[in-house]
């Protein structure tokens, strides 16, 4: 069901069973996937892919220029998945020619009131932003990340998989996957154990990413960590993730138990 006082392009692919809601604005270069809800007063701009069975709350900005002084009207795109969710006054940018040109959203997530994704993002599945958590540009959320309320995250910053922020934390460096961080600055407090158990990982998984884990933060030399880590934890895929992440190219240095 459209309401007849939305406000729709003619140009825009709207599939059936959409409701949109009355004053809602959706652009020419607007694509909206099946089942899909967009209550009142939502702007849906640009070159905006959205998926299937999302529900977009009043006052959301979708698809509006980035943020970013560098952008110069180029055409760029933003593609969201299914099944997320989209509160009040969130705002979502596309992304931008210097930074890949695509802003990208997975599936199941949910951004709570007033939390924002920048230009040339890259945010995964099952992911939770708090209210008012901002993503700077060219950030990476991988899958399964709760962000806490009033957190901020710094442009080109990634947060590992199924890593958990506190609140009112500023995230100026790396997260690494089944890390958990708080304080003013980003101070690495140990593993998401809690998180991993609802997974059903089993517990000699578990206890092998804890020991790896006291190894490579044993101090702050992580390269010669690394370098002797036990070949044996390797052989557990948790540990290898953190591995990889950990010698993984990188603009942001690592949250470590040792970060200021």
């Amino acid at each position: 069901m459209i309401n007849k006082l939305a406000i729709i392009d003619p140009k825009a692919k709207i599939s059936p069973n959409v409701k949109i809601g009355p004053y809602s604005i959706i652009g020419a270069n607007v694509q909206i996937g099946e089942g899909s809800e967009i209550q009142s007063h939502v702007s849906i701009v640009g070159n905006t892919i959205i998926g299937n069975n999302n529900k977009i709350y009043p006052f959301a900005s979708i698809g509006n220029d980035p943020q970013d002084l560098k952008f110069d009207g180029e055409e760029t795109k933003l593609e969201i998945g299914d099944n997320n969710k989209i509160r009040e006054y969130v705002t979502i940018n596309p992304g931008t020619k210097g930074g890949g040109g695509l802003t990208k959203i997975g599936n199941n997530c949910l951004f709570m009131v007033s939390s924002h994704i920048a230009h040339d993002c890259l945010v995964g599945n099952n992911v939770i932003l708090a209210n008012n958590v901002p993503l700077g540009g060219h950030a990476e959320i991988q899958d399964n990340v709760i962000i806490g309320g009033n957190s901020a995250v710094q442009q080109f910053t990634r947060v590992g998989r199924s890593a958990m922020i506190g609140g009112m934390c500023g995230v100026v460096r790396d997260i690494i996957p089944y890390g958990i961080a708080h304080g003013n600055r980003s101070v690495l407090q140990g593993l998401n154990l809690i998180g991993l158990r609802r997974k059903n990982i089993p517990n000699k998984e578990i206890m092998s990413l804890s020991e790896a884990y006291k190894e490579i933060f044993k101090d702050e030399n992580l390269t010669r960590n690394l370098t002797n880590l036990d070949k044996d934890y390797r052989k557990n895929e948790l540990v290898l993730e953190v591995v990889n992440f950990l010698e993984k190219d990188k603009k942001r240095p690592i949250c470590t138990p040792f970060s200021k």
